[in-house]
């Protein structure tokens, strides 16, 4: 881990989306009321994990996430190399490496580990990252017994191979009750519980999907992540729980309901969720998205930082390629916004040709708004006219 950096604190977060073969979710009493705008109705067949994170949680209390946490020193420890013995020889253990050239690759990705003193590349550390804090914050374990590890990391090479995982039986429920115990009180531990099992952590299964960086300059925001995201498909819902701790309540949900109930002020989550699920609803299907995910992951991606943008009548979070966006955004400081003269949110949207933004009324009012062309193949969100069109749509059902 780079422990060099000063403002800002790596971690990792996976979308888990996994197939309905279990019937349809129950749902919830906070989505029992009428439904205002469900984007793409209910043509999914899988659902996406949010955790609700406690109320005392010192970073967004109260939010639905993604699981993922802080990457911690035992995800670069050496001693993964040799639990990854088999595949040393493979471009990042098996999980390849991307097109994206290395200079304009997020310094999350591009940063030279070794350097740093350990010999896990972060392509491989931060997707483990990605599967200890699933296992911690809701016991999903994302893991693959050795023995078939070779088949997974052949698969992944091969884009044209491989389906959405499944997740093996290792031992009891018991069992794994007791070493999600343990890692949760020590990260090391999680080492010591694949090694025991005869497992790996699946990394394969991990897609690259984004980079948010922390915003600053709201909120006397201190807190900042530069977070790597990946998107990762399991055949079915597997059994999960939350520790009623930093995780309150677990939820498996469609994109289209997430952003329903967000949008109705049912829930709460932050605008990466918001994003990232608007892009996911542009496919309803499982085997589709895991498609998508894998073939886009060997692209690349971009490092975002929004900057914030005051409007008189909310606020506006800029991203990469909008026409407002700083040549040189400040990603030290402990203030990053953008001068403007004091206009509404209508106006600052007129005198920009090329837009990329979220413009937020208030903490459940939000629209992305988007006229540029994704980088590195990736889609584009559900923007503010698509929801409105298709809440109109649903309006009439």
């Amino acid at each position: 881990m780079n422990t060099a950096l000063k403002h800002w604190k790596e971690a990792a977060t996976v979308i888990l989306a996994a197939g309905m073969k279990r019937g349809p979710v129950a749902e919830p009493p906070w989505r029992a009321a009428d439904r205002a705008s469900v984007p793409h109705g209910s043509a999914f067949d899988y659902s996406v994990l949010l955790l609700k994170r406690s109320g005392r949680s010192g970073f967004m209390p109260n939010a639905y996430v993604f699981p993922g946490g802080l990457a911690e020193a035992s995800d670069f420890s050496p001693e993964w190399v040799e639990l990854f013995e088999p595949f040393r020889n493979l471009p990042n253990f098996g999980v390849g490496v991307v097109k994206q050239p290395l200079e304009t690759r997020p310094p999350i990705f591009a940063t030279d580990r070794v350097k740093l003193g350990s010999p896990v590349p972060g392509d491989v550390a931060f997707r483990i990252c990605a599967v200890r804090e699933t296992f911690e914050e809701a016991g999903v374990l994302l893991v693959v017994p050795r023995k078939e590890a070779h088949r997974l990391a052949a698969d992944h090479d091969d884009l044209s191979r491989s389906s959405p995982t499944a997740l093996p039986e290792l031992c009891d429920r018991g069992e794994i009750a007791r070493w999600r115990s343990l890692v949760i009180q020590s990260s090391s531990n999680f080492i010591r519980m694949c090694r025991e099992l005869q497992c790996l952590p699946n990394i394969w299964a991990m897609h690259e999907w984004g980079n948010w960086l922390t915003p600053t300059g709201l909120s006397g925001r201190r807190r900042r992540y530069d977070t790597a995201f990946y998107l990762c498909c399991l055949e079915e819902i597997p059994d999960t729980v939350q520790d009623e701790k930093e995780i309150v309540h677990f939820e498996w949900s469609t994109p289209s309901e997430i952003l329903s109930s967000y949008l109705e002020r049912k829930l709460w989550i932050a605008p990466p969720q918001f994003y990232d699920l608007g892009r996911m609803s542009h496919i309803p299907l499982l085997s589709d998205l895991h498609d998508f995910a894998k073939r886009r992951s060997v692209e690349g991606c971009e490092q975002w930082l929004p900057v914030y943008l005051a409007a008189t009548d909310g606020h506006i979070s800029l991203l990469p390629g909008d026409s407002m966006y700083p040549k040189n955004p400040e990603y030290t400081e402990e203030t990053n916004s953008s001068a403007a003269p004091e206009k509404c949110r209508e106006e600052l949207l007129k005198g920009s040709p090329n837009l990329h933004r979220i413009v937020i009324q208030d903490l459940y009012t939000a629209s992305v708004y988007m006229n540029i062309t994704p980088k590195y193949k990736h889609l584009p969100p559900l923007t503010s006219s698509a929801l409105n069109n298709q809440s109109k749509h649903d309006s009439k059902l």
